[in-house]
């Protein structure tokens, strides 16, 4: 069965990235398709190493920030010059450390995008328009098309949210049981009004 986004991985090597996604997320304990999930936002759909993001200056599978690779013994320049399978076995070593933590696709983004927020309640906020720092202002405004209600707030609830509808229904996203009760009763409602229309 094919991996989430599969067919997006260029085809030159999607053969062996794939397997080799397999092969990492054995090790992390994870399902593939979250790991493909994230990449596949993070990349914009290329899954490639050299992608880069004009506003940050992040690269590659999962934007490799500056700030993110320390510790990995690696640079950017480095990891843009790999080729996207290479570039796998930093994706992992990146993950590692987090690997007892991750219970659904979200924790695996957070990882990503945010580690210091894996575990928060949804109501946490990540980035705010009103920070206190430039750094911070400017996080915020990198992210802001995470900010689905416009507030000035990105909340780890919000990030799930874009995540979530990036996910194909076919994929276990680790949505709690009790985020399926509204969409299970709304297609109760709508049978019952279906069935006993006048």
């Amino acid at each position: 069965m094919a991996l989430a986004y599969e067919s997006k991985v260029p085809a030159s090597y999607r053969a062996a990235f794939v397997e080799k996604v397999k092969a990492i997320c054995l090790r992390l304990g994870i399902n593939p398709d979250w790991l493909m999930i994230v990449m596949d936002f993070e990349s914009a759909g290329k899954f490639t190493s050299t992608v880069t993001n004009s506003g940050s200056g992040a690269v590659g599978l999962i934007q490799f920030t500056e700030s993110g690779i320390s510790g990995l013994g690696v640079t950017l320049a480095q990891l843009k010059a790999m080729t996207a399978v290479q570039q796998l076995d930093y994706v992992e070593k990146y993950l590692t450390p987090y690997k007892s933590k991750f219970a659904t696709v979200y924790d695996v983004y957070l990882a990503v995008f945010a580690p210091a927020y894996l575990g928060k309640p949804d109501a946490t906020i990540v980035y705010t328009k009103s920070a206190t720092t430039d750094i911070g202002k400017r996080r915020y405004e990198l992210n802001k098309a995470l900010d689905t209600n416009g507030d000035g707030n990105i909340t780890i609830w919000e990030i799930k949210q874009v995540i979530r509808n990036r996910v194909p229904i076919t994929v276990d996203s680790g949505v709690s049981p009790e985020n399926k009760v509204l969409p299970i009763l709304a297609l109760i409602v709508v049978s019952f009004l279906f069935f006993n229309r006048s």
